[in-house]
């Protein structure tokens, strides 16, 4: 019985993880460039060593192992705004962006520009070119972004937009404020992406799928809660009828 209840605690405690998951992509379902995230588990088998000689040999217990989150990193829809400074990428490949913590990669392309003239996302961090910020004086007008990423006005070319890719974008962690770190080096994007300006990519988050799995995860977390406490309940009468027989 208390292997039982320790199995069911173990599955009980991957579903509110994965509750926490879903609901962190629920809410991110209008959040520009975001990817979704699933969790991921695995089966622990219990005990590790075995002993067949004996007359009944040793039963594997098979519990619940959480493995991370995995990334969805497909595109998002692509969405018009005809707003000059936005720009979404169409392929493999994210914005460079400079933040206090450093250098740091994002989908979000709804730029805007600082006080300083800079190109920066709504979050405020500096979108980064192939040769630093981009930025622009109050005189420049006619602000195009090119396919290749190349910013230019009136005035002329300012910059190129840095796009880098991962060969494994399973290596990407959220950091908050929709930009992501990697522990493996970005590679330059090259023609693997092109940018569409005047858009934005919208989340890829879908959520009839998401609510669909909430609805399951919410059941399965249910039943067991309920086979929790009626196992709770049988120890508790086990050990009432034990405890009258022996006085």
């Amino acid at each position: 019985m208390e292997n039982a209840a320790l199995i069911g605690l173990s599955r009980q405690i991957a579903l509110g993880r994965e509750l926490d998951v879903i609901a962190n992509n629920m809410a991110n379902v209008s959040t520009n460039g975001y990817k979704a995230r699933q969790s991921r588990f695995k089966e622990f088998l219990m005990p590790g060593a075995s002993a067949a000689a004996f007359r009944q040999p040793d039963r594997g217990l098979s519990f619940v192992a959480e493995t991370g989150t995995a990334l969805d990193p497909s595109p998002g829809a692509i969405e018009r705004t005809g707003n000059p400074l936005d720009a979404a990428i169409k392929g493999d490949g994210f914005f460079v962006v400079q933040t206090p913590a450093g250098e740091r990669y994002t989908r979000n392309g709804a730029f805007t520009l600082n006080a300083q003239g800079q190109l920066v996302t709504s979050d405020g961090h500096t979108v980064m070119g192939e040769s630093g910020p981009i930025a622009f004086s109050p005189q420049e007008t006619g602000i195009e972004i090119g396919a290749d990423g190349t910013v230019s006005t009136t005035q002329g070319q300012r910059g190129k937009l840095r796009l880098v890719r991962f060969a494994d974008p399973q290596t990407l962690r959220n950091e908050g404020s929709n930009v992501f770190s990697s522990t493996a080096p970005a590679q330059a994007a090259g023609t693997a992406a092109q940018v569409q300006a005047g858009a934005i990519e919208r989340s890829n988050v879908k959520p009839v799928i998401e609510m669909s799995r909430l609805i399951d995860v919410n059941r399965s977390y249910t039943t067991i809660s309920t086979m929790l406490t009626r196992m709770d309940e049988l120890r508790r009468t086990a050990l009432s009828r034990l405890s009258d027989q022996n006085a």
